[in-house]
């Protein structure tokens, strides 16, 4: 099968996007944007054995490669609209390209996104996806505006990737949950969204929350002091951490794709209506203060979050 059958057999589905042009096909992609918004981007590569199991099956690959660029549109509060895909494979493998354009497409649906072109190429498998959303013009959420006094939240629960990840490391059978967290992270795009005007700053944890919160306090030139025992764990992780105490998981095992975010007291109070609306959880897990880098209180051991060198 050549370059242009592979894209038109397995990359080509229609859009109900009316502001795409032009899409998959051509030499460049084209898109109207509406007047009053800006373009938000982000790029991510996910490389076979370094960020997924060589074992991952080809449409729980094709979930998290989106899922995570659709994070990090989620972290701006941004709606996202269109992606790019460069696939590089070792071969032509048809059932399995079937089954990851099959899972990417129905991603793409749920989040009403739209392939609007790409590359494919022969080498190690890699799959790098360039993604854009929009957002009201100077609405986004950033990095830079935390506040001292300000609270410290997490949505939904830390850990539960990572100790999946460590599980299969190291032969054992992860929980189902875990598992599926560490497969197909769900992006908080509702959450991120619902921010907008709320949240003083926001990012996703994708590198582990120590690392992740610390790209915050330097942005904003504030510290924080966050305490391990309201970290929100899942019971399975909870009962393995309860042994040894060892908290290394949820501080510093990344792949939550969760949303970390820094609100004001005064906007506090509409955080329990955030969640029910979003249908998720929000956690307060400490506080914003004077510069001094971040205090994590409870903790016996900080390791180190993931690094890409």
């Amino acid at each position: 099968m050549h370059e242009f059958d592979l894209i038109r057999e397995y990359f080509i589905w229609s859009t109900n996007q009316a502001s795409v042009v032009l899409g998959v096909g051509d030499d460049g992609a084209i898109c109207d944007i509406e007047s009053g918004y800006q373009l938000v981007s982000s790029i991510d590569t996910l490389i076979a054995g370094v960020h997924f199991p060589q074992t991952t099956s080809a449409a729980d690959v094709a979930h998290k490669a989106l899922a995570v660029n659709l994070s990090d549109i989620a972290a701006m509060g941004a709606l996202p609209k269109y992606y790019t895909l460069a696939l590089t494979l070792p071969e032509v493998n048809q059932p399995w390209l079937r089954d990851f354009s099959q899972s990417l497409k129905q991603l793409s649906k749920q989040f009403n996104i739209s392939l609007i072109g790409g590359d494919t190429t022969k080498g190690n498998l890699s799959i790098t996806i360039s993604i854009m959303g929009w957002i009201e013009s100077g609405k986004a959420l950033r990095r830079s505006g935390a506040q001292i006094g300000d609270g410290v939240y997490v949505s939904n629960t830390l850990g539960s990737a990572a100790f999946a990840l460590w599980q299969l490391n190291n032969n054992e059978v992860p929980d189902v949950t875990n598992l599926k967290s560490l497969n197909r992270p769900i992006p908080q795009l509702e959450l991120g969204r619902s921010l907008q005007g709320i949240a003083s700053a926001c990012i996703d944890i994708s590198d582990g929350l120590e690392q992740d919160l610390s790209h915050i306090l330097v942005a904003s030139n504030v510290g924080a002091v966050i305490e391990v025992e309201k970290l929100p764990i899942n019971r399975v992780l909870a009962k393995r951490i309860l042994k040894d105490g060892d908290y290394s998981l949820p501080l510093n095992g990344g792949d939550d794709y969760e949303l970390c975010f820094t609100v004001p007291e005064k906007n506090q109070a509409m955080l329990g209506d955030i969640a029910k609306h979003c249908g998720i959880k929000i956690t307060q897990i400490g506080v914003i203060c004077a510069s001094g880098g971040l205090e994590i209180v409870g903790a016996k051991n900080i390791g180190e979050s993931y690094q890409h060198f």
